[in-house]
């Protein structure tokens, strides 16, 4: 039996929580973002409106809501709630659990939520451990993660659960829930107010975290002048950098800021300025500019100024796009960095956009021209009949797998649009393209 003095404790307990602990939503509708997963007839709803078991995967970024849910799910079915966290628990830890769900099931008819955090640090023997309870349904299971869970859970587990993917919070959520926290009595209840640009720069900071954004409002409105009887105490972007240790960068997505930054960005990329273009790298990523947007812009430039004098740019810049997209931030600003250096260091060529450039504008030009007969496909019924393919040469029958044959359009056979430089690889590349030129010419 709890005691009062247990009372007291938990009651001293829940003033010192901190605020993204006290904010945490009570129910689904408390929820902010994460629409797709809460919309009528979603697994989440068929959850918490039945009384059947269920097993799932929370897989998203920090700070998107994965405990939140958990506990929105205990919470709305009456369900005990139990959390062990795979950083610390052992397979001891887990089956004491799942038998004293058991019991209580047994005893009492409730059921349990059994959530595990970070189960993607689970090793392979404690996976198995949740398996009979998975598989019994002893206990609804949901286990969250940041890592993709068809590397880091076993098979057995994952096909027995459904997998709900979270994504990172949108800017307007994350403004939501930092509104609510200021004014709601959970929260700081009114007592401090937050400048727009101040909320501003927090929407910013979060990158899509609402743990996080909850944490820095809390930590700057400790910062903040006492109240006064005339006005409540401000959080001001002033208070936000020294709460957070970050200096406001002012960058509008939508305004000359955003579009500055990155002509700089690019053009100090061009000029070979590895420390510039690092510069700018860095004013994005703190700003919270999204890093797949980051990560395009240097796939485009990799083939728009650099091109073939060094063609690994481009494969450099799509690995570092790939790794964005997979461990997201702050690690992935590493790739992006590296990325950077490499097409800033690069050789330069713009022979390829030149390329297409003047080859687009001849299409749109009306020279097309008619496609040579032998180059035709000669794969349907009839078209042999209609010479197509007929005197086709395959280039792989002759020495060098160079074989003289008509490929444009006879109106623009002596068109040129790939005029290669010098610069790094692309010598090598001017050189062939100039023999195989000339020898297709006839030359």
């Amino acid at each position: 039996m709890e005691s009062l003095f247990d009372s007291a404790a938990e009651e001293a307990h829940r003033g010192q929580e901190p605020l993204a602990v006290r904010m945490r939503p009570r129910s689904l509708e408390e929820v902010i973002g994460q629409r797709h997963l809460l919309g009528p007839g979603t697994p989440l709803r068929r959850l918490v409106e039945s009384d059947a078991p269920m097993s799932l995967f929370l897989w998203g970024p920090p700070g998107t809501g994965k405990t939140t849910l958990a506990y929105v799910v205990a919470g709305a079915t009456k369900r005990r709630f139990v959390e062990i966290s795979a950083v610390s628990a052992g397979v001891k830890d887990v089956r004491a659990a799942i038998d004293q769900a058991r019991r209580e099931l047994g005893m009492t008819g409730r059921q349990t939520v059994l959530f595990v955090d970070e189960v993607h640090r689970f090793n392979k023997a404690q996976q198995d451990a949740l398996l009979p309870a998975v598989e019994n349904r002893w206990v609804t299971f949901i286990g969250a993660t940041t890592e993709n869970p068809f590397f880091s859970v076993i098979s057995p587990l994952l096909s027995r659960s459904l997998l709900l993917t979270l994504e990172p919070l949108a800017e307007d959520d994350v403004r939501g829930v930092l509104e609510r926290a200021v004014a709601d009595p959970r929260g700081l209840g009114g007592r401090v107010t937050l400048h727009p640009d101040a909320l501003d720069q927090l929407v910013r900071l979060a990158g899509g975290d609402a743990r996080r954004s909850l944490t820095y409002l809390e930590a700057a409105a400790m910062l903040t002048d006492e109240p006064t009887a005339e006005r409540a105490a401000e959080v001001t972007v002033e208070v936000v950098e020294k709460a957070v240790d970050k200096a406001a960068v002012r960058y509008d997505r939508q305004g000359d800021q955003h579009y500055d930054v990155v002509s700089a960005f690019i053009k100090s990329m061009r000029g070979s300025d590895a420390d510039a273009a690092l510069h700018y790298l860095a004013r994005m990523v703190e700003a919270g500019e999204d890093p797949r947007f980051v990560a395009r812009r240097i796939v485009i430039f990799a083939s728009e100024d650099v091109g073939m004098a060094d063609p690994t740019c481009l494969q450099v810049a799509v690995a570092a796009a790939q790794a964005v997209e997979f461990i997201g931030l702050p690690e992935g600003r590493i790739n992006l960095a590296q990325a950077v250096v490499h097409c800033a260091l690069a050789p330069k060529s713009n022979a390829v956009v030149k390329a297409i450039g003047a080859a687009s504008d001849d299409v749109r030009r009306g020279m097309v021209g008619r496609i040579p007969d032998h180059l035709r496909d000669a794969h349907y019924p009839g078209a042999k009949k209609l010479g197509h393919g007929r005197g086709y040469q395959y280039p792989h029958d002759f020495e060098h797998g160079l074989v003289r044959q008509d490929y444009a359009p006879e109106e623009l056979r002596e068109r040129r649009y790939y005029e290669p430089t010098t610069h790094g690889a692309e010598a090598r590349f001017a050189e062939r393209w100039a023999k195989i030129r000339s020898f297709l010419r006839g030359g």
